[in-house]
């Protein structure tokens, strides 16, 4: 039998994430993307690509995430 999650509002779900319980009350298959994706080519000198591998390796993320978390956080440094 399937187990029916309790719905939660944002703060609680929040409090959950942070203090590191279970937070079971995600549901992805309905989660989507309100903006569009544009795909780019970069070329990057193969040792700052390796550094960045051996970065998203160390903690555990795909990338092409890591290098989207940099860019966004510098391009949000520069507008505030």
């Amino acid at each position: 039998m399937k187990k029916q999650n309790k719905k939660i509002g944002a703060a609680e779900f929040d409090c959950a994430f942070e203090e590191g319980r279970a937070v079971e009350h995600l549901d992805l298959s309905t989660a989507k993307v309100d903006y569009p994706i544009q795909r780019i080519n970069i070329d990057i000198p193969q040792p700052i690509l390796d550094r960045v591998d051996r970065e998203a390796s160390r903690i555990g993320v795909p990338r092409t995430s890591l290098l989207k978390l940099w860019i966004s956080e510098r391009v949000d440094r520069m507008a505030g």
